[in-house]
């Protein structure tokens, strides 16, 4: 089997209120390939907000195309290593991770389907059956929006829901994680998400203010760059930490667990270079009893907690238009049943393209 055609496009979608309160809209890289045989693998990259999603496309057609045209598709781990290391000079962070992604991402959707088989039977099957957690709750919703939002999530079945906490005065935040928590009462446990936005002596000032409800997880308390500070994050406050969606690769991740930075991560599939890459996180984080909870796209990400001993949760973020794909996993019971589609099993749907293709 040959790579013979790689059709590449960015895609502008709206999103639904109340996400749009304080995100418009989406972007989607998307990567269409082609073989010889006449399989097709679907990968893409979800850029939220947008911002950034015109260079990760350049870079994807400019540099790593060419890598794939002409190759055995089925060769994953060796077009992996291909792309990775294509330019040397560039990082695999940011736009260069996100590109990568698409393609690892199309790459697995064809050997699924050359398998006949979905991408956590090809892996080794665990469990079909992944529960999830709600998430949402944006600075710029009114606490009657939070609430709204957690009660939307809670009649799925979902016992988990995540708020972010973004107001400077830790204690307004206390109130709206408060006024969640009665609503949702015993049923449903928390989980809050800063962001990046605080330093240590802030995150910790804020932990202070919540440890009474028996959160989850805080995450992502500093910046994601700066890990020996996500560390003593760690180390001063009761709440489990979570991080890692703005972290990019198995090194990273390595970095977060040495240093005891978090007991959740979360690296994001289409960001962390993609399927492959994602995948040895997960078992790196398995060999020090780290849980695993990939960041968003839940659709395809069901796919990695079904193969890992360690996978905890997906994200369930209701973002995409009911005409996006052809069909989405259906939350039921807070659990969504993996799809036995060959591949990832996701599709855009008929005419996606032509209405929200970037002109």
């Amino acid at each position: 089997m040959k790579v013979t055609a790689i059709d590449t496009c960015v895609l502008t979608v709206p999103t639904p209120k109340p996400m749009a309160l304080q995100y418009p809209q989406h972007k989607l890289v998307v990567a269409e390939i082609s073989t010889d045989q006449g399989i097709r693998g679907f990968g893409y990259s979800l850029v939220f907000g947008g911002g950034g999603a015109e260079a990760v496309h350049a870079y994807l057609d400019a540099r790593l195309k060419p890598a794939l045209i002409g190759e055995d598709p089925l060769y994953v781990e060796h077009l992996w290593e291909k792309m990775f290391r294509v330019d040397m000079g560039m990082k695999k962070q940011g736009v260069v991770a996100y590109a990568i992604s698409a393609l690892d991402i199309g790459l697995w959707d064809i050997a699924g389907k050359a398998a006949n088989k979905p991408l956590y039977k090809v892996w080794g099957a665990l469990r079909h059956r992944i529960p999830c957690y709600g998430s949402g709750g944006w600075a710029k919703y009114s606490v009657d929006d939070l609430v709204r939002e957690a009660e939307k999530y809670a009649a799925y079945g979902c016992r988990y829901y995540k708020m972010k906490i973004h107001d400077p005065d830790p204690k307004v935040n206390r109130a709206r994680a408060e006024a969640v928590k009665r609503t949702v009462g015993r049923d449903v446990r928390l989980m809050v998400d800063v962001n990046q936005r605080l330093d240590v002596l802030g995150n910790i000032r804020q932990a202070a203010e919540l440890e009474h409800l028996d959160l989850v997880w805080y995450e992502e308390p500093v910046l994601a760059d700066d890990i020996a500070s996500c560390a003593e994050v760690a180390r001063a406050i009761p709440i489990p930490v979570a991080t890692g969606e703005n972290n990019f690769t198995r090194y990273e991740f390595r970095d977060l667990i040495e240093k005891k930075a978090a007991r959740y991560l979360m690296p994001d599939v289409c960001r962390a270079n993609g399927f492959s890459e994602t995948l040895k996180i997960g078992h790196l984080a398995a060999a020090h009893g780290v849980m695993v909870s990939p960041h968003v796209v839940h659709e395809i990400s069901l796919h990695v907690v079904g193969t890992l001993a360690n996978g905890f949760l997906v994200e369930f973020m209701d973002w995409a238009p009911p005409d996006l794909f052809e069909t989405l996993p259906e939350c039921k019971g807070g659990r969504f049943r993996i799809p036995d589609r060959p591949g990832h099993g996701m599709a855009l749907a008929r005419g996606a393209i032509d209405k929200y293709r970037t002109r």
